[in-house]
């Protein structure tokens, strides 16, 4: 990419918190039975005017952290307890702050620290809030993963799109792929990592990179012109098309089935990301007002 073209994407992607104007983050329950999932009783648990989004479940505590932007569009991480219903920042800076993410020793939250010189560095928090530790700044970090303490998935901003595999300790870093998608996950159950691999404008591809074979391997098609997705506990994948909800469960043959929503439907509009507590019973979904 040249500098010129750079400049445009960073900007791009500078503005972003500020023109979507409209996101919030609805908790659904989540419950499942005889294989067929439906979703209840959802809770906004942002309920402000302005940029909400990039929800990330802490293992073990009933804690959603997420995005939002103020009324300048600047960014920090927030978190709410859905078990006392209270809300409260983790970072109150003059960076911008994007997807945070329970590093795998519970301690920290890793996520994009975005700076005004057009810098887009990956560091961690200490998870109660503090001064952050930069992990990355030789790259333009867009999304990440971690696959486990040493080592990262990562989307980096470029033409086209790529996907890395990072070995901290050396820094010995690894292509994976291109023209992918922001949506990687950690595989349930597996040493694996998740991304959506867009072959075509209409060909999009949900793969895993075995992380002890190196092999990529294919699982199935996406929910059609949707990047995000995630993984419930069992194995299941959820996306939606925007009104919509559907699980796919790997190697059971093609074809999403719809999710059940017994209350809040009329809310699914615009949805976008989606996070599932690490017991699957709580959904956090993005939506797009």
């Amino acid at each position: 990419m040249n500098k010129i073209g750079l400049f445009f994407f960073l900007t791009i992607f500078a503005r972003l918190a500020s023109a979507q104007v409209g996101s919030e983050i609805y908790l659904f329950d989540l419950t499942e039975k005889k294989g067929k999932i439906s979703l209840s009783t959802p809770i906004n648990i942002t309920n402000h005017k302005g940029y909400d989004n990039q929800p990330f479940f802490h293992p073990d505590l009933p804690v959603v952290y997420y995005t939002s932007a103020n009324e300048d569009g600047r960014t920090d991480i927030m978190s709410y307890n859905y078990k006392v219903k209270q809300t409260k920042p983790i970072t109150q800076t003059p960076e911008k702050e994007y997807s945070p993410t329970v590093t795998l020793d519970k301690q920290y939250l890793s996520c994009i620290i975005q700076r005004d010189n057009g810098a887009q560095d990956l560091g961690k928090y200490p998870i109660d809030g503090g001064e952050p530790f930069v992990i990355i700044d030789k790259m333009t970090v867009g999304y990440h993963v971690w696959a486990d303490n040493s080592h990262l998935g990562l989307f980096i901003l470029g033409t086209p799109n790529t996907l890395h595999y990072l070995l901290l300790p050396i820094k010995r870093d690894t292509i994976l792929a291109q023209d992918i998608g922001r949506s990687l996950h950690k595989v349930p159950g597996e040493n694996a990592i998740s991304f959506v691999h867009k072959v075509s404008e209409k060909e999009w591809w949900i793969k895993k990179f075995n992380t002890y074979t190196k092999k990529i391997v294919l699982i199935g098609t996406t929910v059609s012109g949707s990047e995000d997705l995630c993984w419930l506990p069992n194995g299941k994948i959820l996306m939606s098309d925007g009104p919509k909800i559907y699980s796919f469960t790997p190697g059971s043959g093609p074809g999403w089935n719809e999710v059940t929503v017994t209350s809040g439907a009329g809310l699914l509009k615009g949805v976008t990301r989606m996070a599932v507590s690490a017991d699957g019973k709580k959904l956090a979904v993005v939506v797009v007002e």
